[in-house]
């Protein structure tokens, strides 16, 4: 659905439905909920107001998964810890040595830090059973971990001046979810309502609105269900279904649409191979594959971590590149690190779709035609055989002492 989107933007941009299509998106709507902002337009309604629905089930993900699921231990955290701070740290580095010396588009080094976990999975799961398990969990707990640290950013370095009564509100009401947990109230519908309150605190405060999402989601109570990630009571659980098919197919979809279209008209080699849109698509191709395959490799020849089991050097290189799908939290980012600029804002596009079709390619190219692991068949029918028996995922490491033999 994301990759159809992003293709329809980009051929209704390029047709003779670009303008219309630009009307559209910027069409104000009403009403004035912040003057920092104005008027409020379908593309303000899509970034500040339904991406807070996305970062909210991104919440909810990585509370599962640090609670209960695969990053609920150290052992299982070092290794995507340790990757996806490269994974941000050296794409960042490369963009800076391409861009960062240009007048204004210092701001801009977040780009091509972040992984879209949405279109790497889609194209792994494009290998099917040549992709062993231990690449594709890999990659979702770096993404996991990747997309913390781009909440982290946005929060910290793309925060326009701070409204102090309004980010006094906010804490308010974050306290009095964390109190409503506490007390074991678990009605989603009353920390609906409370997530609302704090999406508007948030964006009266100068703080991107989105955080709310991940802020809000901290506080939804959630049931402990070791070997059956899933509870029919866990009001978590019950919001992380009811969310998960429409920012899916609705809302991740609409985002892209509304963000990717890219008007190519007489685009020249010059703006291709500007500092802006060579710097991104450098630090997502590049960058990436650098950072992460370099930081696995070392972490473990250093004996940091154990090789990731049934996999070999080419298919982890491969998974490396993967990662440089930038996409939507890069779109995302583009978009705050240049407001009011969208000369910038579509010279980053530029860049985002190049360095990501670029990685999507390259990575598929690797993976399909790698040479599988010695013992491939015999471990993925083992993984098979655990997470049905179990119904918890095995380690992903070699080394690793397995879920099932840990103390609870």
């Amino acid at each position: 659905m994301l990759i159809f989107a992003a293709i329809l933007a980009m051929i209704v941009a390029n047709s003779s439905l670009g303008d219309a299509y630009e009307h559209v998106i910027h069409a104000v709507t009403g009403p004035v909920l912040t003057d920092k902002l104005g008027p409020m337009t379908v593309h303000l309604w899509i970034n500040d107001g339904l991406m807070a629905i996305f970062f909210l089930l991104v919440g909810l993900e990585i509370k599962r998964e640090f609670v209960d699921g695969r990053l609920a231990s150290w052992d299982r955290r070092r290794l995507p810890f340790i990757a996806a701070a490269a994974g941000m740290a050296v794409p960042a580095a490369l963009y800076m040595l391409f861009a960062g010396k240009e007048p204004g588009l210092a701001q801009g080094w977040a780009i091509p830090a972040a992984t879209d976990i949405a279109f790497a999975m889609g194209v792994l799961a494009l290998l099917g059973k040549r992709a062993p398990t231990s690449l594709k969990l890999f990659l979702v707990t770096v993404a996991i971990v990747d997309d913390m640290g781009a909440v982290a950013i946005i929060a910290l370095f793309y925060t326009a001046k701070i409204n102090m009564v309004a980010l006094g509100a906010a804490a308010a009401i974050l306290a009095l979810m964390f109190a409503m947990n506490r007390a074991g109230v678990k009605s989603l519908i009353l920390y609906l309502l409370m997530f609302l309150l704090l999406w508007y605190a948030m964006l009266l405060s100068g703080v991107h609105a989105t955080i709310a999402g991940v802020l809000a989601a901290m506080m939804i109570p959630f049931e402990h269900t070791p070997g059956a990630p899933d509870s029919a009571t866990s009001p978590l659980h019950q919001l992380e279904h009811a969310l998960h098919p429409w920012v899916a197919f609705a809302i991740v979809p609409l985002f892209g649409f509304a963000n990717a279209g890219v008007d190519l008209s007489g685009l020249t080699a010059e703006q291709i191979f500007a500092p802006l849109p060579l710097g991104i698509a450098a630090g997502l191709f590049l960058g990436k594959q650098i950072g992460i395959f370099g930081s696995v490799w070392l972490s473990v020849k250093l004996g940091i971590a154990g090789k990731l089991r049934g996999a070999t050097w080419l298919q982890i290189y491969g998974v490396a590149m993967l990662c440089g799908i930038g996409f939507t939290m890069s779109l995302f980012i583009g978009g705050l690190a240049f407001p009011g600029d969208p000369t910038l804002v579509e010279e980053a596009k530029i860049g985002i779709l190049m360095g990501s079709l670029a990685a999507a390619l390259a990575g598929f190219a690797v993976l399909r035609f790698a040479p599988v692991h010695s013992q491939h068949d015999a471990i993925e029918g083992a993984s098979d055989a655990e997470i049905n028996a179990d119904g918890d995922v095995r380690d992903i490491c070699d080394g690793e002492t397995p879920a099932s033999e840990r103390p609870a």
